[in-house]
C-alpha cells in the first residue's frame, strides 16, 4: 500500500462531484484516504492517491492479511523461528533467564527489594531488569486505570514483556500488588516449568499503612481513593510460591538480607550459572 507523506488518516465521504471530509463514518459511502493538506478539492484530490476500495472494504472487515480477527485477536500469523535460541543466549551470559515475580500489599516493600536484589545480582555479574508496576504505567499501560479489567490487564501485559526479558537470558524482577491469584497464575503459565519465582511480601497490613510512603493508605481510608487493595479491595495471598519474606515479632530483615534469601534460592536452583 502506497504511503503519501506523513499525514494521519482521515475519513472522506463521495456526494456528486463534491468531496467532504468527516470525522466519522457518517456517510454509507464513506472511504479512508491519506491527506496533506487541510482543504482541497475534487479536482486535487483526484491527483493522489487513494486507496483501492476493495483493500479499503477489506481492511475495515479485518480480513486483510494480518488484520485484526473477532475481538481483536490477530490471525493469519505464523510463529517465526530464530536460529539463535534460548539456551545459546543464557550460555552467552552465564546465567538462566527468569521471573522474579514480587508481590505483595502496597507499602510492604517490594520495589526496595526488586532494587536491592537487582543491586546484588548486578554486582556478581549477573543481568537483571526491573518491572516496577508504577513505572510501567508511566509508558506501556499510561493507557490502563484502576478498574479490574485494566489491572488485569495491566498485569497480562508486564507478563507478557517479563516473558521476552526471560526468554532473552535476563533475570526479570517485576515488582507489583498484582493482587488476584487468577492473574499472577495466568502469567506463571506463560513461562516453562520452573521459570516463574513468585517472592511474597508477606507483610501485615497494619504495618504497611503504618509505612504508607505514598499516602495511598490515607486517602483511601478518606474515601478519595476507590477500590484500593487492603482496604476496600481484597489481596490474596499466594497458596503455593517459591519464597516467603515475613516479619518475625517486632524485627524487619533489611532489604539487602532478603536479597540475600532470594539469591540462595536462585543459586540452589541453578539460576546463577549458564
Amino acid at each position: 500500500m502506497a504511503v503519501i507523506g506523513a499525514a494521519p488518516w482521515r475519513f472522506c465521504s463521495f456526494s456528486d462531484s463534491k468531496l467532504g471530509f468527516s470525522d466519522s463514518l457518517s456517510s454509507p459511502s464513506a472511504k479512508f484516504v491519506r491527506w496533506n493538506a487541510v482543504r482541497f478539492d475534487a479536482v486535487k484530490a483526484r491527483s493522489r492517491h487513494v486507496t483501492p476500495i476493495k483493500a479499503v472494504k477489506a481492511f475495515v472487515s479485518g480480513q486483510a492479511d494480518g488484520a485484526g480477527g473477532k475481538n481483536g485477536m490477530s490471525t493469519n500469523i505464523v510463529w517465526h523461528e530464530c536460529s539463535v535460541d534460548k539456551f545459546e543466549r543464557q550460555r552467552l551470559l552465564q546465567q538462566k533467564g527468569c521471573v522474579i515475580w514480587i508481590t505483595g500489599l502496597s507499602g510492604s516493600g517490594k520495589s526496595t527489594l526488586a532494587c536491592a536484589l537487582s543491586r546484588a545480582l548486578h554486582s556478581r555479574g549477573n543481568l537483571t531488569y526491573v518491572l516496577d508496576g508504577d513505572n510501567v504505567r508511566h509508558g506501556l499501560n499510561r493507557d490502563l486505570s484502576f478498574r479490574a479489567e485494566d489491572r488485569a490487564e495491566n498485569i497480562r501485559r508486564i507478563g507478557e514483556v517479563a516473558k521476552l526479558f526471560s526468554d532473552s537470558g535476563i533475570i526479570c524482577i517485576a515488582s507489583l500488588i498484582s493482587p488476584y491469584r487468577k492473574d499472577r497464575d495466568a502469567c506463571r503459565a506463560m513461562l516453562s516449568e520452573g521459570n516463574f519465582i513468585e517472592v511474597f511480601m508477606d507483610i501485615p497490613l497494619e504495618v504497611c499503612e503504618e509505612r504508607d510512603p505514598k499516602g495511598l493508605y490515607k486517602l483511601a481510608r478518606a474515601g478519595k481513593i476507590r477500590g484500593f487493595t487492603g482496604i476496600d479491595d481484597p489481596y490474596e495471598p499466594p497458596l503455593n510460591c517459591e519464597v516467603v519474606l515475613q516479619q518475625t515479632g517486632g524485627d524487619y530483615a533489611s532489604p539487602s538480607d532478603m536479597a540475600k534469601t532470594v539469591i540462595s534460592y536462585l543459586e540452589e536452583k541453578g539460576y546463577l550459572k549458564g
